[in-house]
């Protein structure tokens, strides 16, 4: 069976295990990062260097980076709705993965650490300022494609808005305070009415 090793609430852990259940594929999952600590232990070293969440294993074989590890199941379970086959097609979905890992994540990674794990009198206004302002420059870029269609890659459901949306969510409970995005709501609220979307992405954001 496979193992996911990493916390629930990590927005890129969410990432691997709304896909598996999406895809229905059983698996186990393994808490490890955060509070629960282990990622400098010599057995999870072993199969991720770089002590960080999550890590996929199947059998011998281990996996980590998160965006690699869902099209990796996809691959495996040969779901080319979620991740298709057509080369412009596939390279759309990739596209908005990769902007996710390398455009948003880091502002949205500073968010819980400045914003969420600070107490707020601990608080640098400067850099909350900055940090909010910097994160609306994304959310404008996200809203502007959605608003000319219904998913980030298309007219479809695919890995682009699994990637994207547990990121999303935090800066939804978080910052979006007088922010008009109408058409990031309107997907969002789409997704919302998946209970696999709603049991594991709509966590406590700590």
């Amino acid at each position: 069976m496979l193992k996911v090793w990493g916390r629930k609430n990590s927005s890129n852990v969410k990432k691997v295990l709304w896909c598996l259940k999406e895809l229905q594929a059983p698996y186990e999952q393994i808490d490890v990062g955060g509070p629960f600590g282990g990622l400098h232990e010599a057995n999870y070293l072993a199969l991720n260097p770089n002590a960080s969440i999550p890590t996929l294993q199947d059998d011998d074989f281990a996996l980590w980076e998160s965006n690699t590890i869902i099209r990796y199941l996809c691959t495996k379970y040969e779901n080319y709705h979620l991740y298709p086959t057509d080369v412009k097609q596939r390279a759309n979905v990739e596209k908005w993965m990769d902007w996710s890992n390398g455009s948003l994540f880091s502002p949205i990674q500073q968010m819980m650490i400045n914003l969420v794990r600070t107490p707020k009198e601990q608080q640098d206004p400067q850099l909350v300022q900055s940090l909010k302002a910097k994160l609306n420059q994304l959310i404008k870029i996200a809203d502007g494609q959605l608003a000319k269609t219904a998913y980030f890659a298309g007219d479809y459901f695919s890995l682009a808005d699994i990637a994207i949306a547990p990121l999303v969510y935090p800066w939804l409970e978080v910052c979006q305070e007088g922010a008009n995005y109408p058409h990031l709501q309107r997907w969002f609220a789409q997704l919302s009415e998946n209970q696999i979307f709603r049991d594991v992405v709509l966590l406590p954001v700590n």
